[in-house]
């Protein structure tokens, strides 16, 4: 029994690339049969007992499923259940219409042995999508033009060389081929073109990046100040290399970023609770109207079970390292040396400030120099996307927290706050040597104290890379 539960797990695993071949090898059939010559014996027969425009219309539509099924074969390989349907409801009347075109009951056969050999793969085809949002990529559109380009080629090879010399009737009866077939040849063709120029108009645009000067700033702006649900990173919204996907009510949005063919969501939706599983869906839909490959970077626990209906696979990088603000202290001698640095630089002459975004610009010229100093001592330079950089309109979104050694400021960061204070974090950390040994343990225990005094719950260093993973040789 367990044999045979492993090999129907196997055949509905493979499922969805067989059926896509066996729909793919269905319309090239049908569409070189459409274009080469009927068989004169078969013709003749059929002719005698079926009427002339019954056999023309036959024809025209057989090579026009003939195209459908070759675009179905995309859908099926996604695993689409509207796919699914669709192909066997293709084949089911594209075979009598064999036999209506030229008695090929070949082709019958084999359409009806496809449609029997989907039935029962339904459960192999779970992901619920409309077929008009059918995610068919540029290059999939080119290979469906080339194998019509190649089916007509083929048909005018084969009446090129099929000999009939001295045969008056079968010449009459060949022109009419010719005929039937070029008619069926170019309406699959212009089927195609048809087909393509509507995903062009119907596939909405992608969405575009919004910066400091767009009106949809001031938008995303609004959303971050009121977001019940939000994560400290959820503020690079504001850095200016995003795009974003807005719920109907204007209360919520999604920020992703596009290279090449990925699109990649930074977190969750931001915003209202009840409106972030129609943001997911919205940009995955999306994603694969525009042919993308959709992804979602630093999500939430709480995200998991909505990312899984999504049908997204899973893949541990890290984890968030954050620190409980409540029942954090460094009294006791597990945090001594942390304790001792931070004595050790209040009593050299640090002293540490939160600046209000209204203060901040004041102060940019001294950040500046202080950033400046800091990237030519590290490799790598400014960074973007999940990271901030240097940019005076963007820091002056937040509060600054710096650290002044005699009078001089020699360390800051700026501070993504939440507007339900569940956390807050770190962006930018940057300082120079000038200040006091150790300046950055200064300042991370004195954010800590003004974190709790501020009502926040817990303080985010970001992302731990590896973290929570087994050393083990299977392990991600």
């Amino acid at each position: 029994m367990r044999f045979w539960r492993d090999v129907r797990s196997a055949l509905f695993a493979a499922a969805p690339v067989i059926a896509a071949l066996m729909s793919l090898g269905a319309g090239v059939m049908l569409l070189a049969s459409g274009a080469t010559p009927s068989v004169p014996e078969r013709f003749i027969a059929l002719y005698e007992i079926t009427p002339a425009a019954l056999i023309e219309v036959s024809h025209f539509i057989s090579s026009i499923l003939g195209l459908v099924l070759v675009m179905l074969a995309f859908g099926l390989r996604a695993r689409l259940d509207g796919a699914w349907a669709a192909t066997i409801a293709t084949v089911l009347v594209a075979a009598p219409l064999a036999l209506l075109k030229g008695f090929v009951w070949e082709e019958t056969a084999a359409l009806t042995g496809i449609a029997l050999a989907l039935l029962p793969f339904r459960a192999a085809f779970p992901r619920k999508a409309q077929l008009t949002r059918m995610e068919v990529t540029p290059g999939w559109l080119l290979s469906a033009a080339a194998l019509v380009l190649g089916a007509g080629l083929l048909g005018l090879w084969s009446f090129r060389h099929v000999d009939y010399a001295g045969q008056p009737f079968w010449k009459a009866m060949i022109d009419k081929d010719v005929a039937r077939s070029i008619r069926a040849w170019a309406g699959a063709a212009v089927a195609l073109l048809a087909y393509g120029v509507w995903r062009l108009a119907a596939t909405a645009a992608t969405p575009k990046v919004i910066g400091e000067t767009d009106p949809d700033y001031q938008r995303v702006r609004s959303i971050l100040s009121t977001a019940e649900d939000a994560e400290p990173s959820s503020n690079l919204a504001l850095l200016g290399d995003k795009r974003f996907l807005f719920s109907a009510t204007g209360d919520s949005f999604l920020m992703f970023g596009v290279r090449g063919r990925s699109w990649i969501a930074l977190g969750g939706p931001v915003g209202r609770r009840d409106e972030r599983l129609e943001l997911l869906w919205r940009f995955r839909e999306l994603a694969d109207a525009h042919a993308a490959r959709p992804g979602i970077y630093a999500i939430s626990a709480d995200d998991l079970p909505d990312v899984v209906e999504l049908g997204f696979s899973i893949q541990k990088v890290g984890e968030a390292a954050a620190v409980p603000l409540e029942s954090f202290r460094i009294e006791g001698r597990r945090r001594g040396n942390l304790r001792r640095a931070w004595r050790k630089a209040g009593e050299d002459g640090a002293s540490f400030q939160v600046l209000a975004p209204t203060e901040v610009s004041d102060h940019i010229s001294e950040l500046a120099a202080i950033s400046e100093i800091w990237l030519a001592a590290h490799a790598g330079g400014e960074k973007g996307f999940s990271m901030g950089r240097f940019n005076p309109g963007y820091l002056c979104e937040f509060p600054v927290a710096v650290v002044r050694f005699e009078g001089r400021i020699v360390a800051f960061a700026n501070l993504w706050t939440t507007a339900a204070r569940s956390s807050f974090s770190m962006d930018l950390m940057r300082y120079t040597d000038d200040g006091p040994k150790n300046i950055m343990d200064y300042l991370f225990v004195e954010l800590i104290e003004w974190g709790r005094g501020q009502g926040y719950q817990a303080f985010e260093f970001g992302m731990a890379p590896l973290a929570g993973l087994e050393d083990r040789p299977l392990a991600p």
